[in-house]
């Protein structure tokens, strides 16, 4: 019988897959089982043979099937009364950005400046939150990311099964995500598709930046004009066809057209320009998100980019 992830595992516990849980890795599953527990802790125990499936040793990579039985250690998690992770702020303006839920799927508002997951020095980000912000949820899980400074539409699993069917909606044409930016310049409306294959390079500094290389990943990103403010900026939808790091971002910049307030890719000069009409932020925001559910329904969600970035285009209509 399964215990509740929330106890402490004062005691070795046995834990049965069932079907909807099944095809998860073995160390995804217990990161999320052992909250609080740190993942270095996770491997240790599976290294060492202290988490056995059927009575026999796994690797990490062990993908759980129906019917497992899996043998857990006593492991020290924090206490019930211990201080919580994220604070009441953050977690009041996730509560509130929330767009859509129901029994296995979140769809939130992410605010810039959030990164979706803790790690790199970072203690939380929004699936640490959401996972705080709905305890009876075990198996909550991100089903794709958001660039840490990108606002708008993430979707959140909290079942196996609808974390599975997404995955392969993502992998097909089952999503379709709609994303505005601001850009630098005018871009031209026979300007409509940026195809450029992607490289991912990490620098000595063991930062990841992504370049247009013959030799990268195949990439295609659909651009269509929706607003200009002169010469100066041009507002434009932007639709990723491939799923690949940054690709927004560099696509945009390939083009001669690069995002506003990007530290990576962008123009300082230009996001200079934008920062001080208010625009403190990184102008990408995923602004709707289209996907049809293993019902076969379709589900349509769209978020606004918030107070920083309407008012920013207001002035620049204005200037």
């Amino acid at each position: 019988m399964k215990n509740s992830p929330s106890e402490l595992p004062v005691q070795v516990q046995f834990d049965q897959i069932d079907a909807d849980q099944a095809g998860q890795r073995i160390d995804n599953y217990l990161i999320t089982r052992l909250k609080g527990a740190p993942k270095t802790l996770v491997y240790r125990i599976l290294r060492k043979g202290e988490v056995r499936v059927n009575k026999g040793r796994v690797k990490p990579d062990y993908r759980l099937q129906a019917g497992d039985v899996l043998r857990i250690p006593p492991v020290r998690l924090p206490a019930p009364n211990e201080p919580a992770l994220v604070g009441q702020g953050i977690l009041n303006a996730l509560e509130a950005g929330i767009l859509y839920e129901d029994k296995g799927l979140i769809v939130v508002n992410k605010p810039a400046g959030l990164a979706v997951h803790g790690g790199s020095g970072l203690n939380f980000g929004v699936i640490e939150a959401m996972r705080q912000l709905r305890p009876d949820c075990p198996q909550m899980e991100l089903v794709h990311r958001l660039d840490r400074d990108t606002s708008g539409c993430l979707m959140i699993a909290k079942k196996r099964s609808v974390l599975r069917h997404l995955h392969a909606a993502l992998r097909g044409d089952g999503v379709t995500k709609c994303y505005e930016a601001l850009v630098r310049g005018r871009w031209p409306a026979s300007t409509k598709r940026v195809h450029a294959p992607l490289q991912k390079n990490n620098l000595r500094s063991g930062e990841r930046m992504v370049e247009v290389d013959p030799e990268g990943k195949e990439c295609l990103t659909e651009f269509r004009v929706l607003e200009r403010f002169g010469d100066q900026a041009t507002l434009v939808e932007a639709r990723p066809i491939t799923g690949r790091t940054h690709q927004i971002r560099v696509h945009a910049k390939h083009a001669g057209h690069p995002i506003a307030g990007d530290p990576k890719y962008g123009d300082d000069d230009f996001s200079r320009e934008v920062r001080e009409l208010g625009g403190k932020r990184l102008f990408l925001h995923a602004r709707s998100l289209r996907v049809v559910m293993a019902d076969g329904q379709e589900l349509k969600v769209e978020a606004q980019p918030g107070l920083v970035w309407d008012s920013t285009l207001g002035r620049l209509r204005n200037a």
